[in-house]
């Protein structure tokens, strides 16, 4: 059972702030990128593919079992529900509310974050598939068409033949061209999402975001933005590693079709995968807290 913390008004509202100022700096250049109307290839992703917005990551929540003194539900939305304490109210998240609706899509998540975390790390797929995606693809087909490759399409197509394709991330797999889906060693598909993500995996270590925010207001908007950061540091490397040429914008390659570029590619890999280790846990932690929650029914 959650055991509730009591924050005082003076608490929760640092907390607030400093969680607001600090998404501020994080989705700055962004905003002003939309704003001039200028595309990023490696940024827009955070808030295009994951759909989230900045406002909504400004947003700052104290997670379940968490009491705010001193204020009113209708500050914080239909999520949040007033509860005594001594001869007043406090407001904290409606977690059975929550759980009555979401607790099907908690239970998924739990199961996929435990079974991710109870696997070894794969080190050796470098970061192919963003070259899966463009091959053999017509030049106006290409994703990100405004920017060059770093090498022919006749040469990246035949670095792609040359190598062996281990993608184990669906969400990435469903992107690769139709040539190119044959050519990886795995199938992985939504329906057996669980049976295939492993903790080396550089997608699914960015969904980390993605779990904390579709778990919202259930996670702090700390942890949220924990997650964040890591997927904003996975992206960089997703890119620089990928066959476009980026330098322009200030990303220079990860060769990963020499020797000494796949050594520093899955040297940033388990740097990442020991950083998301650590926020796949706390996130399952914070599942763990929710009553009836704390144990997985499907085998690892």
């Amino acid at each position: 059972m959650v055991t509730d913390t009591l924050l005082d008004r003076a608490t929760w509202t640092r907390r607030r702030d400093a969680h607001a100022e600090r998404v501020d700096r994080l989705v700055g250049g962004h905003l002003e990128r939309r704003r001039r109307g200028e595309p990023h290839p490696v940024a827009d992703f955070l808030f295009t593919y994951y759909a989230y917005r900045p406002a909504q990551l400004r947003r700052w929540h104290p997670g379940a079992g968490v009491r705010l003194a001193d204020t009113e539900p209708t500050q914080w939305g239909r999520d949040y529900r007033a509860v005594p304490i001594g001869d007043g109210v406090a407001v904290t998240v409606d977690t059975a509310g929550l759980l009555a609706r979401r607790g099907e899509f908690v239970i998924w998540v739990r199961d996929l974050l435990a079974r991710t975390a109870a696997r070894p790390a794969h080190l050796g797929c470098f970061g192919l598939h963003e070259w899966a995606m463009v091959y053999r693809q017509p030049a106006e087909e290409v994703r990100h068409h405004r920017w060059p490759l770093r090498m022919s399409p006749a040469g990246v197509a035949e670095f792609v033949d040359s190598q062996r394709i281990r993608c184990s991330h669906f969400d990435a797999y469903r992107f690769f061209t139709p040539t190119a889906r044959p050519l990886n060693l795995l199938s992985p598909q939504r329906s057996n999402q669980a049976d295939f993500e492993q903790p080396g995996c550089l997608h699914a270590n960015m969904d980390l975001y993605k779990w904390s925010f579709r778990l919202s207001p259930l996670v702090p908007g700390e942890l949220v933005v924990d997650c964040f950061e890591l997927a904003r540091d996975i992206r960089d490397l997703d890119m620089r590693a990928s066959p476009y040429d980026l330098r322009e914008l200030g990303y220079p390659p990860v060769r990963i079709e020499t020797a000494a570029g796949r050594v520093e590619y899955v040297t940033m890999q388990r740097d990442f995968a020991e950083r998301a280790a650590g926020l796949r846990d706390r996130l399952l932690r914070c599942i763990a807290r929710f009553d009836g929650f704390g144990q997985s029914d499907q085998p690892n």
